[in-house]
Parts: structure tokens; sequence; C-alpha cells
């Protein structure tokens, strides 16, 4: 093979490796069938790109984000999991920049779920906080913020890393549980 078509070969494997990268980062989790909008995947794929380096817990300090050791569920709505906080980021609708990651140890699906084999936290999804002052509700990737999940605030949470069958925004997911003591 001369040198020139060695570089090509190159430079051909290097685009489909880009190409691949990209594909991927378009939609990590699968939405469900009636959640809106599609095209919320492009302005989705920058917060999975700037957050995808939390997918090992302890990196979570390193980006500001303080763990938390209470699990948030709800009997029949299903979990958000442990909330690691970046105060920093209260107050953003900056798709790069949610106030929290949500964390699960586990699942009412563990077969697959790779975190109940380790036994490690993993991230499965990622929450906007606002702060409500009486103004109206922001919205983020056409989606309008809920209130008072949070007594005091707005929050929106996107399943960007693991499926949720009530919705990609939706505010609990039946297949994150919470440990019981």
């Amino acid at each position: 093979m001369s040198p020139r078509s060695l570089q090509g070969a190159v430079k051909a494997a290097i685009a489909v490796a880009t190409a691949a990268a990209f594909a991927l980062t378009a939609a990590p989790a699968h939405a469900a069938p009636d959640d809106p909008d599609p095209s919320a995947w492009t302005e989705l794929s920058k917060t999975y790109q700037a957050t995808s380096k939390y997918g090992y817990e302890a990196s979570a300090a390193a980006g500001g984000y303080v763990r938390t050791d209470d699990c948030v569920a709800d009997p029949v709505e299903g979990g958000m999991g442990y909330h690691y906080l970046n105060k920093a980021n209260i107050g953003s609708v900056d798709p790069e920049k949610p106030a929290a990651l949500l964390y699960s140890e586990g699942s009412r699906n563990a077969w697959a779920d790779v975190s109940d084999f380790t036994g490690g936290r993993k991230l499965v999804a990622v929450e906007w906080v606002v702060e409500d002052k009486g103004q109206d509700a922001p919205t983020l990737f056409g989606q309008t913020f809920q209130k008072d999940q949070l007594p005091g605030f707005f929050t929106l949470h996107a399943w960007i890393y693991k499926p949720n069958s009530e919705g990609l925004f939706a505010p609990w997911n039946p297949l994150v549980v919470c440990p019981t003591t």
C-alpha cells in the first residue's frame, strides 16, 4: 500500500470513528413513545456531552457536585435517586449546566442495569433547579419546568442515561428504586 493510500485509509477511519461518536451522543437513552418534539435531542446532546464525564460517580465532586445520601422515591410514582447538587448551577437554564446529577443504585429491571451487579451508583438523569420568585415557570428543551416538586423551586428532569416509560422529562422514573433499610 502506498503512503498516499495509507493516509487516505487513516483519514477514512478517523471520519468513521468521529461520525460514530456523534451518532452515539444523539440519543443516549430511549424516550417514551409519547415524548414531545424529537428535536429536543439536538439540545440534549449538549447536556449529554457536558455530563457524561460524571458517569463514574466519584468524578461528580470534581465538577462541583456534592454527594447526598438521601435517595428520593415515591411508593407509587417511582424514584429520582440520589441528587448530587452543584449550588453554582441553581438558576441555570443552560443545557450544559444542570444543577443536579441523579444517581441510582438499582432498578426494578435488574438484569438490564449494570449498576445492580457492581453495587455502585450509576448516573441516570440530570435536573435543572430554578428558584420560584413569583415569575412564570422557565422553559428548556421546549418543556415548562414543574412547580413545587421541590417547594419554592421550579425543576426539570431529563432522563438521558436511563429510559423512563413515563417520559423523557417526567419527574419520577418507575425503574429507579431506593434501597430499603
